[in-house]
């Protein structure tokens, strides 16, 4: 096991055993008092808590590094001081306690290893070395300067501070080394101060030496939690301004005891967990709304309680109303400004969709430029903008496109080009507008998640309007290849009736008209058999009208005469399999129905010959203008709208009509074909 995760474990321990002392000295208190002194030990074990859970989290998950040992030390000095207090409110009440000698020596300069932790933490973070060899120095004063000087404060002569103002000193050297010893210790003082900054100034150090954004990240993060002190001085002086106490310093104490190692914990664990140029240009931002807001209350609170007397309400009304005023077009500035020098990222997304925006306004751009501004300004050159066009849901139902051509990728997305677009592993962020997906910006080398939420938010019109115009561009070519694929079909129809009009109807009367020609020019001598010669004639001109009406029923089912329900119940009935009908909508126009008509006899058709159903089902439904035409079956599935095919030429009889056409056949679960038409009330 790797040393600085077996020392870790040991000072879990050592927290557990003061944590326990802690607890006896409660009991002992007696008279009362171990409801007063329970609420001090369980405030200082929360205190530490936090500190000691997550450095053995991160010393189980990185053993090799020191920061999750100091993180467990931070969390014990913690729990040391509240085991002071209550040791010394029990020496209070029973003088004569055993270790008050030691205790009263020792505890005079102690305060010191308070920021001892801290300040190795700092100088070691995050990845637990030092920034060079020439840092030992500064360990070694950490580590010997709180030790010699807490030595020389038990040498002070005089009476302890009480409650061990009785208690003989433990250590008491010659009188004559007294004021050597004195100006020492004040010696100390400085130097303490210099290597609390020394420390500070190695993370300085360390973040420009920094060649990556992960040791960037990490260092953001572990400041950002150290950015909770400032707070503390921010609620002492709320809490004067509005207390007339500092009781709310406790308040950011607890926040900065926790902050630390939660922010410590994040940046050695999952620096990506959030982006933390945000979160800091948020605290900077807010930190200086809060001081200049305190600072306005003071200032407005001073000068209107001259004139209507201090404490007034009117004075905290007007004074009040002041900040606010003052405040409300301050934010966004501040802001602004906070971003520029925090959070450039942002700011220059958020430049560049507005200049963009601009630009296209005056006529001077595009909006199918929002891929490159946003990859100039995260610097992504690997960045892609997709669109979702109006229709398209994604991988789930990509065979649903109502034409017989799926422009769009596996995902539903194309770029601004109308390409498919496929982001591969890349993560992708949605954008959406009114609740609904309009696309998505595929992240490729930069930028983390919560800016390209905010890039997404910003650019939502820019986005709606680029895929409108693919889908309008869309909708123009499609128009374009329906109208020129509707004419071959017209110009193929027409040949097919003019071949079965040739050779079956034609023909036969042209045969009857020879053949009444023949009887008549044998009338005269009696040779025709009149009789039978009509018979003929009737008999061919029953097959003419047999054929012609066969051709019409092409052109339109006579069946749909007695509505469309009856004309799909005849249909059903020459397919060979069972087929289930529900038709609630039949009285309908006549295109209307004949084009239902077709949807289902090719569905069906199609179905018999390619997909071996055991059963079909046929609904026909109407919803104020629309009627629904679904047609579904529990075949093989693996349909696909080919060029040229029948359910392509189907898509072109809706669209002809107004409808659109949709397709869904996974491979082994069935197909279904849906259409709907428009039908004027």
């Amino acid at each position: 096991m790797a040393l600085p995760r077996l020392l870790a474990y040991a000072a879990v321990l050592v927290v557990c055993a003061l944590t326990g002392v802690g607890v006896t000295l409660t009991v002992l208190a007696g008279d009362g008092a171990p409801l007063q002194d329970g609420l001090t030990l369980a405030i200082g074990t929360a205190l530490a808590l936090p500190s000691v859970v997550l450095g053995v989290l991160v010393a189980t998950r990185r053993p090799r590094s020191v920061v999750g040992l100091l993180l467990v030390l931070a969390g014990a000095t913690s729990v040391r001081l509240t085991v002071g207090e209550l040791y010394e409110s029990l020496a209070a009440r029973r003088p004569g306690l055993p270790f008050s000698e030691v205790y009263a020596a020792l505890s005079q300069g102690d305060w010191m290893f308070l920021y001892v932790p801290a300040a190795l933490l700092t100088l070691v973070f995050p990845d637990g070395r030092l920034p060079g060899r020439r840092w030992r120095w500064a360990v070694a004063g950490l580590l010997v300067v709180p030790a010699l000087f807490m030595l020389l404060a038990a040498c002070v002569p005089g009476a302890y501070p009480p409650p061990f103002g009785s208690t003989p000193h433990l250590l008491r050297p010659p009188e004559a080394y007294l004021p050597v010893l004195g100006i020492v210790g004040v010696a100390l003082l400085p130097v303490f101060l210099g290597l609390l900054v020394a420390s500070a100034a190695a993370m300085v150090i360390r973040y420009r030496r920094a060649a990556d954004e992960i040791s960037r990240a990490r260092l953001k993060w572990f400041a950002l939690g150290g950015g909770f002190l400032p707070l503390t001085l921010l609620l002492c002086w709320a809490s004067y301004l509005f207390l007339g106490s500092s009781d709310l310093v406790v308040i950011g104490l607890a926040a900065t005891a926790v902050s630390i190692p939660v922010a410590t914990a994040i940046a050695v664990l999952r620096h990506d967990l959030y982006d933390v140029d945000r979160a800091i240009s948020a605290a900077v931002t807010y930190g200086m709304v809060t001081a200049v807001l305190l600072g306005f209350y003071t200032a407005a609170s001073f000068l209107v309680g001259l004139g209507a007397g201090r404490g007034s309400p009117v004075a905290a009304a007007a004074a009040t109303a002041v900040c606010a005023a003052a405040l409300s077009p301050l934010r966004v500035r501040l802001q602004r400004r906070v971003d520029r020098r925090f959070y450039p990222a942002r700011q220059a997304v958020l430049t560049a969709v507005r200049r963009l925006r601009d630009r296209m306004h005056a006529g001077l751009a595009r909006p199918e430029e929002l891929e490159a501004a946003l990859r100039e300004a995260l610097r992504d050159p690997e960045l892609r903008v997709g669109y979702r066009l109006p229709g398209a849901t994604g991988p789930v139902d990509a065979t649903d496109a109502p034409g017989p051509v799926d422009a769009t990728g596996p995902t539903g997305l194309v770029d601004a080009a109308g390409a498919p677009l496929d982001p591969g592993d890349s993560p992708v962020t949605p954008v959406r507008l009114g609740g609904h997906e309009i696309g998505a910006i595929v992240r490729g080398r930069a930028g983390s998640r919560e800016l390209l939420r905010e890039a997404a938010d910003a650019s939502a019109l820019l986005i709606e309007v680029v895929r409108l115009r693919i889908e309008v561009s869309r909708a123009l070519e499609e128009a374009e290849a329906s109208r020129t694929r509707l004419l071959h079909a017209g110009y193929e129809e027409r040949r097919r009736l003019e071949r079965d009009l040739h050779d079956g109807a034609q023909q036969r009367l042209v045969s009857l008209g020879m053949a009444i020609r023949l009887a008549q020019r044998h009338l005269g001598d009696g040779t025709a058999d009149l009789g039978t010669v009509l018979d003929g004639w009737v008999t061919e001109l029953a097959v003419a009208v047999t054929e012609l009406r066969q051709i019409a029923h092409g052109l339109r089912p006579s069946s749909l005469d007695d509505g469309l329900g009856n004309a799909l119940v005849m249909l059903a009935g020459k397919v060979p399999v069972p087929v289930a009908l529900d038709v609630s909508a039949d009285d309908l126009p006549d295109d209307v129905a004949t084009t239902a008509y077709y949807v289902a006899s090719e569905a069906m058709t199609n179905a018999v010959k390619h997909a071996a159903p055991a059963a079909i089902g046929v609904r026909v439904s109407r919803t104020g203008d629309r009627v629904t035409v679904r047609i579904s079956d529990d075949g093989r599935g693996g349909a696909e709208m080919r060029p040229g095919a029948g359910l392509a030429g189907l898509a072109d009889r809706v669209r002809a009509a107004g409808g659109a056409l949709r397709l869904s056949s996974p491979e082994g679960g069935g197909t279904t074909v849906e259409a709907v038409l428009p039908c004027a009330s």
